[in-house]
Formats: structure tokens, C-alpha cells, sequence
């Protein structure tokens, strides 16, 4: 048996019962089972698929480093909703809450500057190490949850310029390559710590505002310092790397030095991740249509989820017909296990705990739509020649009970069916965020 609280009035709705959510995944089942699809099947693989949350959307982009927080490096955050996390403390009390209000069990995405150092001890960023994240490693194991990390170059003295890793003066680059070892250490420690493999992202935001004269340096820089930065061998089990590539910044919008096609043929050529993030091409573009292109020629991806309007703004996550072709791509081409989700965006416009709920539960209510697909009988279709029937079954989909199975794992999963779940976030809201001056 399912658990659900019973029928109490919301402001936008009445909580389902038991009763209601069991019988109407009960009819949705049997519609299901008619096209060939085990619904109970689908439910068991959702439950198993690991989402990274992102710790950026809780404070704004802010990190805690003593030095302050210019973001620099073509971030930027709009909106100023109160109650921001200001401490790990405070971030990592409202991660709980955010995810006690999703279903399954997840991952937390950490970026270097969230270190926390002693007090009166701190260190340059390329001397940070997995002891600066310890109190982030003992938190995520108290929720039985692994991590994910990445090297933070940007908000920082030595990237004002819009070139780290690239840089013309070795000093400088020497310093951000260093900063990317120590980064790949802290992952293999939180990996081995976790006991799950840590996936470490290298993005930076090196490029040029105006057209350059010279592309081919900085790209050659480029590589030799990721050839650096990937010397030391890592126990794959623990550490996994990941490259980002991009379009185009703010303050880099005629030339990105780390650009899509620069990382594939790297990540190709060396056996690495690569990071695709649903803002970082033309808005034409379909990441969906990328998938199966990189998995061709890379052993593994990485996904950074988000929603790009007009640009690369980062918006959270709805589901839109963008969200459901990287679900549906993912199943009906058998990636899942070769794909490690991630989510990226920031939005403080709004509830920043009501974002990070929001957006998971898209990317999991997605995935959910896509595993009831009858993917043979598809296929089928297709390879028959049969395509009248292929794009009829894919549009009868579209209006198939999907909301009573996905209402039934958010049950399952002891997560808030429907709306109840921003009735707690507000309750938070009103209890601890506005606390927070």
C-alpha cells in the first residue's frame, strides 16, 4: 500500500487519497498493458535513475569563499526573491527540504567555491582540498546521496579577463590548471567517501566580446592544459571527467575558446565525458538530436538540463516539447546507463526551493512519460516501412493516463502528490526563509 496524507482544502487543490491515486493508476495501468507496456516495470526502472541536483540555484550563484561573490565569467543571476541560503548550514538544510519533496533518490552537484574553510584558514583555490569539503561529504552520506563537483574558474581575480585555462600568461594558466588537479581530487575523494562515482565538470569561460584576430592559440592552450590537467590516472570508480562545451557567454559572444566541437574531438580522443547543457547551442538546435551522435563516438555523457529563452538564460526546467525529446531519447536509444543527468539553472525570481522542485520533478516526470513508450512497437513500424502508424501511436501517447502513473510513483516514492508540495515549500518559507535578512 501506498502512503498519502488524506483529503485536507489547498489553495489550488484538494489532496488525492489513497483510494484515488490506486484506482486511477489501476485504470491507467490496463490502458498501458494493451499497448505492451509493464507500467509497474517502468516504475521500477524510474525509481533507479539518479537526477543531480544543482547547489547554484540556492544562493544565487553566491559560493562562500571570504573574497566575495562578482560573478564575472559571463554568469549572471536575476531577481532578488528573499531568503537566499547565505551558509553551508543554511544550503544544505534547504537541499533537504527540496529534495524530501521529490520523488526517488538523487545527487547533489557542488561547485568549488561552496568550500568551507576553517576559520581564518583559507587557501587559494589551487591548493583546496577534499578536507575543505568534508562537512558536504558527511551531509550527503546522513542522506545516503552521492555528489558530483566542479572546478570553479570564474568570480575570481585571475579570470576578470575572460581567459583561465587559455590564457596567454602560463602563470595564470598554470594556476587554473592546478585548480582543476585539486578539483579531480576532491571528486575521487567524494566518489570513494560516497561509495558512488563522482562526476567532475570542467566548464570555463574563456572567449572574446569581439571578434578575434588569433582562434587557434588560445585553442592550442586549451588542450595542452587539459592534457595536464587529466595526467594524473584516476581510478575511474571513484572519478569520472567531464568537459563543457559552449556558444557563446556574456562578454564572449563572437568567440568561445571551449566550443562543442573543440570538447567532442578532445573527449573522443581521450576517452572523457561530454557535458551537453540544453543552453549552449543555437536555440535551434536539438540537444535531443546530439545524443545519439556524441554516445556513437564517447563512452559516456553528461546532461546539464536546463531552458534557454532566447539565449542561454537558464531558465527552470518546464516540461516542453524540448524536456520530453531528451527523455524520450534517452530510452528509446538505451542510454540511460551511459548518461549521468544533471540539472543547470538559476533563477531568483522566484521561491529558489520551489525551483529546484519544480525542475527535478520535471526532469523525473519526463523520464516517467518516455519509459511508458512502447518503444518495439515503434521501432517496429518503422523498420517495416509503417510510419503512418508510427506517428499515429506516438500522437495517441500523448493523451494517455500518464498524470495517474506518475501521481502513483510520487506516492510510492513518499513524495507529495500534485500540488501538496508547495504548500510545504511556503510552510518553509514562512518558518525559516523569512528568517533569513
Amino acid at each position: 500500500m501506498i502512503a498519502v496524507v488524506l483529503e485536507r482544502d489547498h489553495s489550488i487543490g484538494a489532496t488525492m487519497t489513497t483510494k484515488q491515486i490506486e484506482t486511477g493508476y489501476q485504470l491507467a495501468k490496463e490502458r498501458y498493458a494493451a499497448l505492451g507496456v509493464d507500467t509497474d516495470a517502468a516504475l521500477k526502472r524510474l525509481a533507479a535513475i539518479p537526477v543531480s541536483m544543482h547547489c547554484w540555484q540556492g544562493d544565487d550563484v553566491g559560493g562562500f569563499e571570504s573574497m566575495g561573490s562578482d560573478l564575472g565569467g559571463g554568469l549572471a543571476v536575476t531577481g532578488n526573491y528573499p531568503g537566499k541560503a547565505r551558509t553551508p548550514a543554511e544550503l544544505r538544510a534547504d537541499v533537504a527540504k527540496a529534495f524530501s519533496l521529490i520523488p526517488g533518490r538523487h545527487r547533489f552537484n557542488l561547485h568549488a567555491f561552496y568550500v568551507e574553510f576553517p576559520a581564518g584558514k583559507s587557501v587559494e583555490r589551487n591548493r583546496i582540498e577534499p578536507a575543505h569539503f568534508q562537512g558536504w561529504i558527511d551531509w550527503a552520506r546522513s542522506l545516503g546521496i552521492g555528489m558530483d563537483f566542479n572546478p570553479t574558474c570564474f568570480a575570481h581575480p585571475k579570470a576578470v579577463d575572460g581567459f583561465t585555462l587559455s590564457h596567454r600568461d602560463k602563470a595564470i594558466r598554470k594556476f587554473w590548471i592546478e585548480h582543476c588537479i585539486a578539483c579531480r581530487r576532491i571528486g575521487a575523494a567524494m566518489g570513494q567517501a560516497l561509495g558512488t562515482t563522482c562526476v567532475t565538470n570542467v566548464w570555463i569561460p574563456d572567449g572574446m566580446k569581439d571578434t578575434p584576430a588569433d582562434r587557434r592559440g588560445p585553442r592550442e592552450r586549451l588542450k595542452e592544459a587539459l592534457d595536464e590537467v587529466f595526467a594524473e590516472k584516476i581510478d575511474p570508480k571513484y572519478n569520472l571527467d567531464s568537459i563543457e562545451g559552449k556558444l557563446f557567454g556574456i562578454g564572449a559572444e563572437s568567440y568561445t575558446v571551449g566550443s562543442h566541437e573543440f570538447y567532442l574531438a578532445y573527449a573522443a580522443t581521450k576517452g572523457k565525458l561530454v557535458c551537453l547543457d540544453a543552453g549552449h547551442y543555437h536555440p535551434t538546435e536539438s540537444l535531443a538530436d546530439k545524443i545519439s551522435a556524441v554516445l556513437t563516438f564517447v563512452p559516456e555523457i553528461l546532461l546539464h538540463v536546463s531552458r534557454g529563452v532566447r539565449w542561454d538564460s537558464d531558465h527552470v526546467i518546464i516540461l516542453n516539447d524540448d524536456l520530453q525529446a531528451i527523455a524520450l531519447e534517452l530510452v528509446r536509444g538505451g542510454y540511460l546507463d551511459r548518461t549521468h543527468i544533471g540539472l543547470d539553472f538559476f533563477d531568483a525570481s522566484i521561491n529558489r526551493i520551489a525551483a529546484w522542485v519544480i525542475g527535478m520533478r520535471n526532469m523525473i516526470r519526463a523520464l516517467c512519460f518516455a519509459l511508458l513508450e512502447p518503444v518495439d512497437t515503434l521501432k517496429r513500424f518503422e523498420a517495416d516501412g509503417d510510419y503512418t502508424s508510427r506517428l499515429a501511436l506516438m500522437e495517441e501517447l500523448k493523451t494517455m493516463p500518464f498524470a495517474a502513473v506518475w501521481d502513483y510513483h510520487c506516492a510510492q516514492q513518499s513524495a507529495p502528490v500534485g500540488t501538496d508540495w508547495l504548500t510545504e515549500v511556503k510552510k518553509y518559507e514562512a518558518d525559516v526563509l523569512s528568517t533569513r535578512k
